[in-house]
């Protein structure tokens, strides 16, 4: 494997050793990713457990997905909070509700329901691209296993059972994202760039990047870094339930994609996020290793469920 570039800032966490079942190794592993969500809330995960070859074929999917006609793409229209599935157009979606809408496009793909869906909760499919509903169902399932995994060593970090997490997130109430940020054609209106600064709504989020870059991460000090795109690692942050369930012990780190240099305008940039959400009625309160009399519980318990459709209310 060719040697990994190094990011001074966001750190590099080789996944292999956690495989193994080792106590020690995942204590070391699991300590690794403390040390990354008490600082800057991301991290890149390299040997994780999604094949690279099926990561590809989704990035081929989504490139012919969205460069269907427009008339073709609005058909699979995003409705509602609820439901969270469908196409989202340019400009719909304002990740920073105060400032004018995202120069990007994308998808969103919900858990594929069993017999007799609602229609809220149904994912809409293309009709006319082979193979897409096949692979992105592949990819679903292995990212949910991939969730779960480093949700257990997110429990070792926390001093708690290594499966804490597990059946609070076994109704993968989660949302895999694909996304478009084409060319900019136009100038941009004041304050506006290809995703505004946000911060991510649940548990923690699995993020693929194409080769073209534009992801910036706030630090603590409010520097903006740049998460390069790192061959072969997927890019982990917190959410905000993260950052509730532990009592600002880990940070949910607010990040953003800028507009491009000039020269760099015409370019199309593709990035697949799965968002992790526990279950709706789960309860994010206090966790019992994240409070001290010093360090007493900074909110009230809330739903999950609750939590995320007001997120989701005051993006759209």
């Amino acid at each position: 494997m060719a040697p990994l570039a190094f990011n001074s800032t966001i750190p590099i966490i080789d996944f292999a050793p956690f495989a193994t079942g080792n106590p020690v190794a995942q204590r070391e592993i699991a300590d690794q990713i403390s040390r990354a969500c008490r600082g800057v809330g991301f991290f890149y995960v390299c040997n994780h457990g999604i094949p690279q070859a099926l990561v590809n074929q989704v990035f081929e999917q989504m490139q012919a997905l969205f460069a269907l006609p427009l008339e073709k793409k609005s058909q699979l229209a995003w409705s509602d909070e609820v439901s969270n599935r469908g196409y989202v157009g340019i400009e719909r979606e304002r990740l920073d509700p105060s400032q004018p809408g995202d120069l990007k496009e994308a998808f969103n793909l919900g858990k594929q329901e069993a017999a007799s869906p609602s229609a809220l909760t149904m994912n809409r499919w293309p009709d006319d691209l082979e193979g897409f509903q096949p692979t992105l169902l592949t990819f679903w399932q292995a990212c949910a296993e991939e969730m779960l995994r480093i949700l257990q060593a997110f429990a070792i970090a926390l001093d708690l059972p290594k499966d804490f997490f597990t059946p609070l997130h076994d109704e993968y109430d989660n949302t895999l994202r694909l996304l478009h940020y084409p060319p900019i054609a136009q100038l941009p209106k004041p304050g506006q760039i290809r995703a505004g600064a946000h911060s991510d709504y649940g548990s923690l989020t699995l993020l693929f990047q194409d080769d073209i870059g534009g992801l910036e991460v706030q630090t603590v000090s409010g520097e903006w870094v740049a998460a390069v795109p790192i061959p072969g690692t997927l890019l982990v942050n917190l959410g905000d339930l993260m950052q509730r369930w532990t009592n600002d012990v880990f940070r949910s780190t607010p990040h953003r994609v800028r507009v491009p240099p000039t020269e760099k305008q015409g370019q199309h940039r593709y990035s697949i996020a799965y968002f992790c959400h526990p279950n709706p009625k789960s309860a994010i309160a206090c966790l019992p290793s994240c409070h001290s009399e010093q360090h007493p519980p900074q909110y009230p318990s809330i739903l999950a469920g609750d939590y995320l459709l007001s997120r989701l209310q005051a993006t759209y």
